[in-house]
């Protein structure tokens, strides 16, 4: 069904912005909630535009990207809030992982292994 890579939200220290695909709207507020508040205080404390997004096999990835000439941007402060990220995150990243491929790619889940 799905090809490529799906955007599920992004945030931007440029435009001071956070995007959520409207395809998640179903998400419960307190998700979508916590996702943003995740994607803001990511890019408010290393800048650039963080971009969460499941791959063909729906697996969600962080894509973090930065303007050419942008000196503040910290780039070894980005894998440490990252993996930081997944570390407290784990769970709410696995249950968003497990919606995706349930809800978008329909594969048949076997709840006992989670």
């Amino acid at each position: 069904m799905y090809q490529d890579k799906m955007v599920l939200c992004a945030s931007s220290s440029y435009e001071h912005k956070f995007y959520l695909n409207e395809d998640f709207d179903s998400l419960p507020e307190s998700i979508k909630e916590e996702l943003k508040i995740m994607c803001v205080l990511y890019t408010e404390d290393v800048g650039g535009v963080l971009t969460l997004e499941f791959d063909e096999e729906g697996d969600l990835m962080f894509n973090v990207t930065s303007d050419e000439g942008d000196l503040l941007f910290d780039e070894i402060g980005s894998v440490l809030k990252i993996k930081e990220i997944r570390q407290k995150k784990e769970e709410l990243l696995e249950a968003l992982e497990l919606y995706y491929k349930v809800f978008f790619l329909g594969e048949d889940v076997d709840l006992e292994d989670k």
